[in-house]
């Protein structure tokens, strides 16, 4: 599209595009682009129009202020006046002008205009700043400019446009051009008014076509609070968190929304009707608290739309939306560009990890994927940043704009408020240090001086330790793992952690544990949420309180498995997830929340009541009906077919039939639907009686870990004899030979996924000799292990 003409003042959004950012700046011209091209794929944004950068610099030219503001930049960078002295007065410049009179007409007509369209006197609308070096690949200008919501009347919003004007000299504005190198006065500032959408009867929120920790690209991340959404940005609300995979949007049926997380939402804003207010705080009802601001078909025709805008852009983007109470629909208000993966090299990434073992004192949701140490400066109020000293970890209960200046001082930043879409979140990613935001009581846990360790390196958990401890920085660099003939995957067991490594060229997941999603974000026994009265009373309360939010208990454990399960399967998507069924020994499971209530007293749990033994026993059926619910919902309600699931501690052929029947009891029925099903082979009839067990599985996988145990009648935790467990002993390896050529014998793939390979070079180099399908690694040693890999194919060759 043609670049409208210079001297226009006024032009209506759907006379704007792209191209015209010179004009209207980056926010006004990319909702005229959405408005212009993607309305047509039904994505919805609220008319509007803007004023041009013209319109702006006659302003400033008739009210003759720039000398005078000029001068002022110049004693600020000469250092004879302060930021905030040479902001103020520049902005008290522009404030005690008036606009123009042919402008200030043109304003009030498209306004009546608008009132006319919709059909309302005084029709509220958001007057925002959209300058000409705004919303940039390279540069976001996130929050520096002001925006007024709620306004109404023809005075009112040539108020706030002046206002609006006045803010492209905030302090935080001047200090962001300083540090980009922007020159001040080549900087325009055009006004967006824009109908408001009654998000305060409903809800609103950010959303993120990428993920933006580990720039992992095939999420879009949506936060959600009750009313206005400036209380996201503002970090004065902890919200909702929705993650949808993308690559499954366009599949029929699917519903691929692989996290719902319920935020605390403790207030909400909405619009002020007297007082002269355009806003006001309220509290939010417990009701609300408790409940998701978007049900699941919001959720998905959002993950739809940031699918449409990022292909229309060919870039990740930065979204705003917002619900209107008054018709249900919803609408987007503001896109600009992803800066920080947006242009990021995909031929390597930085890994941290912690070596001391420690127990995290605070969690909240990790900004970056860094690791940072030092002292504690407890900042409660924007009047004391004066007292920051440079390179503490800044705690806080939550940040804005004017805190900028120390926030790139800082080590590491951690507030009380806030989630991933913050403005503390926002600025840290830009800055490049890592914080923890949203853990409700940072500044009440934490004190002035203290040591801490902060920890971004856990996926998008955050975690606080007491103390400096030790850690590691790693540079990986994709470009020197080298290919192989064998297929290399990866061992995940956090759903948390799994984004933080789709850059390596894994060829799936080879063994994603249930039993840590079952442990660390179920928490509860399986069979305690099917019969809480069998439960303590204690152990009640627990449960009801982890369960809110959800239909009843039983569905709480099926959501939050089939989503965590969906996170793993996701970043190698479409090579295959193989999913073990849960395998906790009973004093694991007595463990669990409720769990003491169901589980028997065994002397040698580790051979015992574990593994495929209680999957059609009476005593843990209902349980296994749950997991194998939560496997059927991850392969055909979100549509990752790419999971199969697989059977651990299957002792004969006989119980593998009584396995098999329970899943096709359950809906997951081998063949069926492409579902594949594999067997752990760590036991020795696993290997004695490999053909019979191939006629049962489509696939084996060697646990090296047990098969050793077994075979040597070592105990694996045994201090006594760790230094007789050795997978490479010959009795093993002469095991593990056999498996591989029975195994091929039958036609059916098999791996290993046990912790050998990683461990010992050598090892890797005789799986490799004998043929192995494929080796799951850890990620931390799948870049080492492949060159092992790749020199013991090239010696076989």
């Amino acid at each position: 599209m043609a670049t409208k003409s210079t001297d226009q003042q006024i032009l209506w959004y759907d006379e704007i595009a792209i191209g015209d950012i010179p004009s209207v700046g980056g926010k006004n011209a990319s909702l005229g682009e959405l408005l212009r091209e993607l309305g047509k794929a039904g994505v919805r944004v609220p008319n509007g129009f803007a004023t041009t950068a013209r319109a702006f610099r006659d302003f400033i030219d008739v009210s003759a202020i720039e000398p005078k503001m000029r001068e002022h930049i110049r004693r600020y960078r000469a250092g004879d006046e302060t930021l905030q002295d040479a902001g103020h007065t520049i902005r008290e410049l522009v404030l005690a002008s008036q606009l123009p009179t042919a402008f200030a007409d043109q304003i009030r007509a498209a306004y009546r205009k608008l009132a006319e369209t919709t059909e309302t006197v005084d029709p509220p609308v958001a007057v925002r700043s959209s300058a000409t070096a705004e919303d940039l690949p390279d540069a976001s200008f996130a929050g520096q400019h002001e925006t007024y919501l709620n306004v109404r009347g023809e005075q009112a919003l040539l108020d706030a446009c002046l206002r609006c004007f006045a803010s492209l000299f905030t302090d935080r504005a001047i200090s962001y051009r300083e540090a980009k190198g922007f020159d001040h006065f080549a900087v325009a500032l055009s006004v967006g008014v824009q109908q408001m959408v009654r998000s305060d009867l409903a809800g609103s929120g950010v959303m993120f076509t990428i993920d933006t920790e580990s720039g992992f690209p095939g999420i879009a991340t949506i936060s959600a609070a009750w009313g206005l959404g400036e209380t996201i940005v503002q970090g004065t609300v902890n919200p909702d968190r929705y993650v949808v995979f993308k690559p499954l949007l366009g599949t029929p049926g699917a519903r691929p929304i692989i996290e719902k997380a319920l935020g605390d939402k403790a207030i909400r804003m909405i619009y002020a009707e007297e007082g002269g207010r355009q806003t006001r705080i309220i509290p939010a009802k417990p009701t609300e608290r408790q409940s998701f601001v978007l049900n699941d078909d919001e959720i998905l025709e959002l993950g739809r739309w940031a699918v449409a805008v990022e292909r229309h852009y060919g870039r990740p983007m930065d979204l705003e939306w917002a619900k209107d109470g008054s018709n249900g629909l919803l609408y987007l208000v503001q896109a600009r560009p992803e800066t920080i993966h947006g242009d990021a090299s995909h031929s390597g990434f930085r890994h941290y990890s912690i070596r001391t073992k420690a127990d995290p004192v605070l969690s909240g949701v990790a900004i970056g994927s860094a690791i940072a140490s030092g002292k504690v400066c407890l900042i409660r109020d924007a009047a004391d940043i004066a007292h920051f000293q440079d390179g503490a970890i800044l705690v806080t209960g939550n940040t804005d704009p004017d805190w900028v200046p120390i926030m790139k001082r800082a080590a590491g930043i951690v507030t009380d408020r806030g989630g991933s879409t913050s403005h503390a979140a926002i600025v840290s990613r830009e800055l490049g240090v890592p914080a923890v935001v949203g853990t409700s009581m940072a500044t009440s846990t934490l004190h002035d001086g203290q040591d801490i360790t902060l920890s971004c390196a856990s996926g998008d958990k955050g975690l606080i330790f007491k103390g400096l401890l030790d850690y590691v920085v790693e540079d990986i660099d994709l470009s020197a793992i080298p290919e192989t003939r064998t297929e290399v995957m990866l061992n995940i067991a956090d759903p948390a952690a799994a984004f933080q490594w789709w850059r390596l060229p894994a060829k799936g997941v080879g063994l994603a544990r249930m039993e840590f999603i079952i442990n660390n974000l179920i928490k509860v026994h399986p069979m305690a949420l099917l019969h809480l009265d069998r439960v303590s009373a204690s152990d009640n309360r627990h449960i009801r309180q982890l369960v809110k939010g959800h239909a009843s208990p039983a569905d709480y454990f099926v959501e939050t498995l089939a989503r965590g399960v969906g996170r793993l399967a996701a970043p190698f998507f479409p090579h295959p997830a193989i999913v073990r069924l849960s395998d906790f020994k009973t004093n694991e499971y007595a463990h669990l929340v409720g769990g003491d209530a169901f589980e028997p007293s065994e002397e040698n749990p580790m051979l015992g009541f574990r593994g495929a033994s209680r999957y059609y026993d009476e005593r843990y059926r209902d349980g296994f009906a749950l997991e194998c619910r939560a496997l059927r919902s991850v392969r055909e309600d979100m549509g990752f077919a790419n999971v199969v699931v697989m059977v651990p501690f299957c002792r004969t052929p006989a119980e593998a039939d009584r396995v098999l029947a329970a899943m096709a009891e359950n809906g997951l029925r081998r063949g069926e639907n492409g579902l594949q099903v594999y067997m752990m082979c760590e036991i020795p009839s696993n290997v004695i009686l490999a053909e019979e067990f191939a006629r049962r599985f489509d696939g084996f996988s060697i646990g090296s870990n047990d098969l050793t145990q077994l075979l040597l009648g070592v105990d694996r935790d045994s201090e006594l004899l760790a230094a007789m467990f050795d997978e490479r002993d010959p009795a093993v390896t002469q095991a593990i030979a056999e498996a591989i050529r029975k195994a091929h014998g039958a036609g059916i793939k098999i791996g290993i996924c046990g912790q050998a390979p990683s461990n010992y070079p050598d090892f890797a180099e005789f799986l490799v000799r004998e043929g192995i399908d494929s080796i799951s690694l850890n990620p931390d040693s799948f870049v080492k292990t492949c060159s092992v890999i790749a020199a013991a194919e090239a010696s076989a060759a």
